[in-house]
């Protein structure tokens, strides 16, 4: 049987799968995970996080991948799902930890009340108004890489927004290929905290969250106005969590942490080989 967890982190939901022993890494294929991470015929999730062994300097590895069942680079929520997680495994041994990304080196902090920091890695790639803004999107686009690829615009107003027609828009744009990206957008309710929704890659919609998103956003607004460190942010599942940072010069950043819930909903099990219903 596959032992499997769902855990949400500020509505970022994902299944939870512990490969330390290496055992299931020859079942989680592409085709299985999109079964599982499927909301009317599987368990249902944004992605899924398996924790392996290290192969390098960190106390264990995060195997990320979106609903699709492709891998990705990284995920912030899913950092903090995999850092409370590891808590979880280990019966509370590691509260602190660095594990092993395709993005690098993360470390991850279970606080006193429950909540989780990750220390992401350096953002990178930073440019502004990669996009002047046009019909779709009717504001200028910027850009940062906070473990994956975001594009951000700033907007009066997201509550009414087309965010599937305008995310699709700027994720297949081809100012961001051939890797795509993900698009965010977001409105300014005080220099110090925002509101944002957010259209994934991979998982090719709207989610109710996402941790590199809305870093990349903070970030950015900080380029942009100057504000301090640190900085709230709204998501569409209903929570406000704390993007932290330092400034290197004019468009640099270090010491980048992200902060919030991270829950563990429910545990569970299928048959190794079958999705609910769908052999694989």
């Amino acid at each position: 049987m596959l032992q499997f967890y769902k855990m949400t982190g500020a509505g970022n939901d994902f299944v939870m799968i512990d490969n330390r022993d290496l055992s299931l890494s020859e079942v989680l294929t592409h085709d299985y995970i999109a079964a599982l991470c499927d909301r009317r015929f599987g368990i249902g999730a944004d992605g899924l996080i398996a924790v392996e062994p290290a192969t390098g300097s960190g106390d264990v590895r995060m195997r990320y991948y979106n609903s699709d069942g492709g891998e990705a680079e990284m995920c912030g929520n899913g950092a903090r799902c995999f850092t409370a997680f590891v808590d979880f495994l280990t019966d509370g041994k590691l509260r602190d930890m660095h594990f092993e990304t395709m993005a690098g080196l993360v470390r991850g902090t279970v606080n006193d009340d429950d909540s989780v920091t990750v220390q992401l890695t350096t953002p990178k790639d930073l440019k502004l108004n990669v996009l002047p803004g046009d019909d779709v999107v009717p504001a200028p686009v910027h850009f940062l890489n906070t473990g994956v690829p975001h594009a951000v615009a700033y907007l009066e107003d997201i509550d009414s927004i087309d965010i599937r027609k305008m995310g699709a828009h700027l994720r297949y744009h081809p100012a961001f290929a051939p890797a795509g990206t993900n698009a965010n957008f977001a409105t300014v309710l005080s220099p110090q905290h925002l509101k944002l929704r957010t259209y994934e890659r991979g998982v090719e919609d709207e989610t109710l969250a996402c941790g590199t998103g809305m870093t990349a956003t903070a970030l950015l607004h900080a380029v942009l106005t100057d504000a301090p460190s640190p900085i709230s942010l709204d998501v569409a599942g209903g929570d406000t969590l704390s993007v932290g940072f330092k400034r290197v010069g004019e468009t640099g950043f270090s010491d980048v942490t992200l902060t919030g819930p991270a829950l563990m909903v429910f545990r569970g099990e299928l048959p190794l080989r079958v999705a609910l219903g769908c052999l694989v």
